[in-house]
């Protein structure tokens, strides 16, 4: 291809998306109008700049049309929550770790909450320890994200994900 390429040439693609060739913008633009459509610049930083004959009020209806069926297929991923305290039963505490795996096992995050109440809050070791023991007892299947901390309000929490 030995065209000598001038600064008001564009590379052309015409709407049924095959390759014109180099021609001057003017052309380009003629073709356009006879065409009733729009001419977009596709690359600007190829020499020459390539441009495209489109309907472009058409071209970005199509683009929204997939980004939405994009994210309607996008999962969305909820935290849930749990509560357990440190003078629950251990049928209770069970009950909680299956409602915990049921959650996980479909892909949620969870929350994992001990609120500490009165003079609970003197006994936040012992609280940390029972919020503890109710993670490991969830290892298997989840992922510690974020480590036990303490709430605003005094109690303790820790985000679990789901493995794999």
């Amino acid at each position: 291809m030995n065209e000598r390429i001038r600064s008001r040439d564009v590379r052309l693609i015409d709407a049924d998306g095959k390759q014109v060739g180099v021609v001057p913008l003017e052309e380009a633009l003629r073709q356009a109008r006879v065409a009733e459509l729009d001419l977009v610049e596709v690359d600007a930083t190829s020499t020459p700049p390539v441009c495209r004959l489109l309907d472009y009020g058409k071209y970005q209806y199509e683009q929204d049309k997939k980004e939405r069926e994009f994210r309607k297929k996008r999962k969305k991923v909820e935290v849930k929550g749990v509560r357990i305290s440190f003078k629950m039963g251990e049928h209770d505490r069970r009950l909680r770790r299956v409602l915990a795996e049921k959650f996980l096992k479909e892909g949620h995050k969870v929350r994992v909450e001990l609120p500490l109440r009165g003079r609970e809050k003197a006994l936040r070791q012992v609280g940390k320890q029972a919020l503890e023991s109710f993670l490991e007892s969830l290892q298997e299947i989840a992922l510690v994200e974020e480590a036990v901390t303490a709430t605003p309000r005094g109690g303790l929490s820790a985000i679990l994900a789901p493995r794999g």
